[in-house]
């Protein structure tokens, strides 16, 4: 098949696209950053420079492709885009235009195209099920009243899994990234004595390896899978397990902690509330119905085969 990633020079892109050629596919990837056009080519796709934001950059690389699948891996995250502060405005300003004017002008641009199957990144992270815990069903749509994520960086999800469904496509729930670039930036500030637990530590998190969801876009993508899929390993985790043994992987001190009063002051009431009330997400689902099974099904060993 013909595949377009838009967003095809972030972490999860760079993963990806290598899968892609070598089950044969004709791959093009996008990026907003020309020195990236050579990374992009090396790893086997042709690239294309594209602003997400603009129609017609992006009606032009998607209509120039002549795609059978579109994926949409669009964000602004990380340090670059976004900084490190979820108290910030420029935190989620650029992801939250990319997930809904993004998405919009992907979605056009498909339809003008003859596209006829649409994966889009979404996110399990911030969002758990408010009955049954980590091991609840994935929730359609989000429940935006969990209280598990920000509305900024919620609403703008639920409006791309919404449109992604109607397209009759998949969204895809990512837990937490780890992997080559995914945890560079926390792991720094670990070691820096930056990266502190907040409260008791007793928000659940699901984590997954870079290539274990790059395997599972690959099968979503063959086949033409619908609906909305978490994608997450085997072993949800509260903070206060994970993130001390992360800081001894990355060979640093255990972390601080913060009382959550002092963490809302330092970092927001975002980040006190993912350590200390997120549930976590199952992966059930996607092994029953993509029959997908994580390389790395828990983030212990995976730790340390990144960081060894």
């Amino acid at each position: 098949m013909k595949v377009f990633i838009a967003g095809g020079s972030g972490v999860l892109g760079q993963r990806l696209v290598p899968l892609l050629i070598a089950r044969g596919h004709e791959v093009t990837a996008t990026t907003t950053s020309k020195a990236k056009l050579e990374l992009l080519r090396k790893l086997g796709a042709k690239p294309v420079v594209m602003d997400g934001q603009d129609a017609a950059s992006v009606r032009e690389a998607v209509t120039g492709a002549e795609p059978d699948v579109l994926v949409h891996q669009m964000t602004a995250l990380g340090v670059v885009h976004a900084g490190t502060n979820m108290k910030s405005e420029r935190y989620f300003a650029g992801t939250v235009k990319l997930r809904t004017q993004g998405t919009d002008n992907l979605l056009a641009a498909a339809e003008a195209a003859g596209v006829s199957h649409i994966v889009a990144q979404s996110n399990a992270a911030a969002n758990g099920p408010r009955d049954g815990g980590w091991d609840g069903p994935e929730r359609d749509p989000l429940d935006l009243s969990s209280g598990f994520g920000p509305l900024v960086a919620m609403e703008p999800v639920r409006y791309l899994e919404e449109a992604v469904l109607k397209a009759g496509g998949a969204a895809l729930r990512y837990g937490w990234f780890y992997g080559p670039g995914a945890t560079d930036d926390q792991v720094e500030m670990l070691r820096k004595r930056k990266f502190p637990q907040i409260g008791n530590g007793a928000g659940v998190w699901s984590w997954i390896h870079l290539d274990d969801a790059a395997d599972a876009t690959l099968k979503a993508i063959e086949q033409k899978a619908h609906g909305i899929y978490n994608i997450v390993d085997d072993d949800p985790a509260e903070v206060r397990e994970w993130l001390p043994y992360l800081a001894s992987c990355a060979g640093a001190k255990k972390p601080m902690r913060i009382p959550a009063w002092l963490g809302g002051l330092l970092a927001g009431e975002v980040a006190v509330t993912m350590m200390t009330k997120a549930k976590g997400s199952s992966n059930a689902k996607a092994k029953a119905e993509l029959g997908w099974e994580p390389a790395h099904p828990s983030w212990r060993q995976g730790f340390k085969d990144v960081l060894a």
